[in-house]
């Protein structure tokens, strides 16, 4: 069909192909002006090292050190005016720090929430000393709480070295890590200092020395392998020098020491050992941390210069884009601003009302359901665009139709393949048990409640069918049935059921006509907790009863789930999708969210103590007995 007359919009879009490529341009002036702010925040983290980085550090020195004096005057009685001297100098480097941290501002919300965090824990010295002067507390547990002080640094050093240049933040990163490295050989030489006062090496100063040097070996190893040539060369004559390949061999006479053997006259040497590679490290990490503060000024230096440049063009792109699109723009909003309204009432009105009246009733669209879209317009292509929206609205209309003919058709069908099967999975499990009362052998019996319990998840496989398909199922309970056996016959009804554990249940009971769905809905939990988990690990399933009814967890141990894609699963479990027949790994998810729906439970998914997800049920108040129902009845 020839187009109808009026102006083509042909030589409209011709100019307007101008105004998306200037655009462009000037959204890559944004991106820049963006990247600009990367620069600036390099910038800044020069301030952060003078006020932050620098003072913290020696606070972390003057801890090790502390630490090291605390320790041997509780396992040899070191001179205590020793360790007050310490201590001054420690406190004279805390307060330096707090007051060049107090003058910060702007700080990022992990950086503000970290440099918090170790205040609190410098908070926490008093109480470390206080032990040590009463000599109340174990060698070990000073050891640690010192250690606890100084991991909160290097949690506030990672939020600090946030940098935007990814070849900045990998040598950033690997000079913090050498940082953490130093600090667990601080801890070696405390552990060195109890095992030589004690005379031997006991099984927890070998448990913990052994985890400090598994811990100081793989944090170097992983630090040299991301440094620059520049930054690695000290390291890598320290990892060659004899006072390094001297305290390997004392890390593993003392990991290999025997606490009966007592220790070697080589014992003697250890103290020197460490403190031979103290000073070594002490001064090569100091080379590094310079080292790395002094690349930053430039690196950010460059990319603002770069950024300068760039900005100036990609101004001069927006104004001729903005000039552009303003004397275009008159002549095509109002057609194109019916089009999007007749098209935006056909997508979020019309059709999605009639995709929803489908759901229910398959009967063909009415006139009004399906009447042509109607705009006003001087442009042939645009009436071209108008006729094509109107043959895909018919053409949606019949796809729709049929879609929901076949959805009902499918739903049917899964109604009535599941009731079949439900029977005979019934006949079945009635006969088996009949088997089971008459068997005698031992192993008969067993096989045949192998038997009784794989016709049970089967049973409950078809019931899932007559879920998805908006029916119930056929099984019900008259009486008030206890949490703990509604809880017993999910686990039933689960191939590894002996991997479930279910811990103990306030006395509640649910109401017959619930009992069913609730059984079927902590059984797909369940089993989805084991399928997702190593199979060594077991599931727990805790109860706990509150105001508003009963909160069932179960728990697992496996790898747990990406946040984006736990939310999403939180999203399906709330607003109960249509079963989608192309999802069918998600088959649980459906049937979940459809019981919960049914009556009125709340199921939450979140990340686990152990790793992995714990599955939050939550029945109302509206589900429970009036009175408990004791369990087994």
């Amino acid at each position: 069909m020839p187009p109808k007359r009026g102006r083509p919009i042909a030589v409209k879009l011709l100019v307007l192909l101008l105004v998306p490529l200037l655009s462009l341009v000037g959204l890559w002036a944004f991106a820049a002006g963006l990247t600009g702010g990367d620069g600036l925040r390099l910038l800044s983290i020069n301030d952060l090292a003078t006020k932050v980085a620098i003072p913290s550090e020696q606070v972390n020195i003057e801890l090790q050190q502390e630490r090291l004096a605390s320790v041997e005057f509780l396992v040899s009685g070191r001179a205590a005016d020793e360790v007050a001297e310490q201590r001054g100098r420690t406190d004279r480097a805390v307060t330096a720090f707090r007051s060049a941290a107090s003058t910060l501002r702007d700080l990022s919300p992990e950086m503000a929430a970290q440099l918090n965090a170790l205040n609190g824990k410098l908070d926490q010295l008093t109480d470390v000393r206080r032990g040590v002067d009463a000599r109340s507390a174990a060698p070990l547990d000073v050891i640690d709480r010192y250690s606890g002080i100084v991991d909160a640094s290097f949690r506030m050093y990672d939020a600090m070295i946030l940098v935007p240049d990814t070849a900045l933040y990998r040598q950033a990163r690997a000079v913090t890590m050498l940082g953490e490295a130093k600090d667990v050989l601080s801890r070696e030489r405390a552990v060195i200092a109890v095992v030589l006062a004690a005379g031997q090496v006991g099984p927890r100063e070998r448990e913990a020395f052994t985890g400090m040097v598994a811990t100081r070996r793989l944090l170097y190893t992983q630090a040299l392998s991301h440094l620059d040539g520049k930054l690695r060369g000290p390291f890598e004559k320290l990892a060659t020098s004899p006072a390094y390949k001297e305290f390997l061999d004392t890390e593993d006479a003392i990991r290999g020491q025997a606490a009966a053997d007592g220790l070697p006259a080589a014992a003697a040497t250890w103290p020197v050992d460490g403190q031979n590679l103290w000073k070594l490290v002490e001064r090569d990490q100091s080379l590094a941390t310079k080292g790395i503060t002094a690349r930053v000024t430039p690196a950010a230096i460059g990319l603002l210069i770069k950024v300068g440049v760039a900005g100036g063009v990609g101004l001069v792109a927006v104004i001729a884009s903005i000039l552009l699109s303003l004397r275009f723009r008159r002549r095509l909003v109002r057609e194109l601003a019916g089009l999007r309204d007749a098209a935006t009432e056909l997508a979020e009105v019309r059709l999605p009302g009639l995709v929803a009246r489908l759901r229910t009733d398959t009967s063909r669209p009415t006139p009004q359901e399906t009447a042509p879209l109607e705009v006003k317009t001087h442009s042939s292509e645009v009436d071209d665009i108008v006729a094509a929206f109107n043959r895909v609205q018919s053409t949606a209309v019949e796809a729709a139709v049929d879609q929901a003919r076949l959805r009902h058709g499918v739903s049917q069908v899964f109604v009535n393949l599941a009731r079949r099967n439900q029977s005979l999975l019934h006949r079945q499990l009635l006969q088996l048990d009949g088997m089971e009362r008459a068997a005698e052998e031992p192993d008969m019996l067993a096989d045949l409640f192998k038997l009784d319990h794989l016709t049970t998840r089967m049973r409950r496989h078809a019931e899932s069918l007559i879920i998805l398909s908006d029916q119930a199922p056929g099984r019900g309970w008259r009486h008030p049935v206890a949490m703990h056996d509604v809880l017993r016959a999910a686990v039933a009804e689960i191939e590894e059921y002996e991997r479930v554990e279910v811990l103990s249940t306030p006395p509640v009971a649910l109401l017959g006509p619930a009992v069913t769905d609730v059984a079927h809905l902590m059984a797909e939990l369940i089993e989805n907790a084991t399928l997702f988990s190593p199979p060594q690990t077991r599931v727990d399933v805790r109860t706990s009863t509150g105001p508003h009814g009963v909160l069932v967890e179960i728990e697992d141990r496996g790898l747990g789930l990406p946040r984006a894609e736990l939310d999403e699963l939180n999203d399906r479990l709330t607003h109960t999708p249509e079963f989608d027949l192309a999802r069918s790994d998600r088959l649980g998810l459906f049937v979940v969210a459809r019981l919960a729906a049914r009556h009125g439970i709340k199921v939450t998914l979140t990340p686990s103590p152990y790793g992995g997800l714990t599955a939050m049920v939550a029945l109302p108040s509206s589900l429970l007995a009036d009175q408990p129902a004791l369990a087994g009845r």
